[in-house]
């Protein structure tokens, strides 16, 4: 059973972005359609941008063996009737039944083999360009947000992923940004199967870290290993885990963590 994300909750409450005529909402895709919906956008997108290349059986469409055990998070504009961002969610036991995480196929996770119960991975995050913005991103995390509340999850896993058609140039970048902060301390690690070589790329071409990223580490999302080579997409997908009690001040008030409520839910757990 799908867990709907309510659309006017404090939470996940309607955006309203009046110079562009846009009304929009947030929730778990309920009907077939909407999946198709959301495999569509992914596909326009991907295909765009990345360069990737599909085996899906239908065209125009980005499917795998994994979309049917997942939620399908969305954001719908309801003045256009289009899907317009969206997040696949597997939760840990669909990922049981799925036969293991999608960052399985890109990654050894045997170092979160003690947090496995207790995360939910996240992907194929993937917003229309025409509605990247701050709320249309804040709306897929306050979605998200909801069913992690909602069933007690205290980690949160996923890839980022970044485009190679610059070469690496990008990859590289994010990667010198970051890698410090990995190899410190005993954090849970993971390691890429097939790895990217990013310490190779010319430190000395100008890049930018993507906004998605930048706005993951603001969180308080940490890079737990090195990145991954992905042929098909045509990315280098870095792996990121939020640790949900250690979320940042700002983005708990914002999602709607409380922070006595989240220490009262986690002891009760543990109990």
């Amino acid at each position: 059973m799908l867990i709907q994300v309510p659309e006017k909750s404090k939470y996940c409450a309607i955006k309203k972005n009046k110079q562009k005529k846009q009304l929009l909402t947030v929730s778990i895709a309920r009907k077939a359609k909407e999946v198709k919906a959301a495999q569509r956008l992914r596909h326009d997108v991907f295909s765009q941008e990345y360069g990737a290349n599909f085996h899906a059986a239908a065209p125009g469409i980005d499917e795998d063996r994994f979309d049917q055990w997942c939620d399908h998070l969305l954001v719908h504009d309801h003045v256009t009737k289009r899907v317009v961002g969206t997040y696949r969610i597997l939760r840990p036991e669909q990922a049981i039944r799925a036969g293991g995480f999608y960052s399985e196929s890109e990654f050894d996770l045997s170092g979160l083999n003690t947090i496995r119960h207790k995360t939910v991975e996240f992907g194929r995050a993937c917003i229309d360009p025409e509605y990247r913005s701050g709320p249309t991103l804040m709306m897929l995390w306050s979605g998200l947000s909801e069913l992690i509340r909602q069933n007690n999850y205290q980690y949160v896993l996923g890839c980022a992923s970044v485009s190679l058609r610059d070469d690496g140039v990008t990859a590289a970048e994010v990667w010198r940004s970051v890698r410090d902060l990995v190899h410190q301390g005993e954090g849970f690690r993971v390691k890429p199967l097939h790895p990217y070589p990013v310490d190779h790329v010319n430190p000395q071409l100008p890049a930018n870290i993507p906004a998605l990223i930048a706005g993951y580490l603001k969180l308080g999302v940490k890079v737990c290993g090195e990145p991954a080579w992905d042929p098909d997409f045509n990315t280098v997908d870095f792996p990121m885990l939020l640790t949900v009690s250690e979320m940042t001040t700002r983005y708990k008030q914002r999602l709607g963590f409380d922070a006595q409520t989240f220490q009262a839910q986690t002891l009760i757990q543990a109990a």
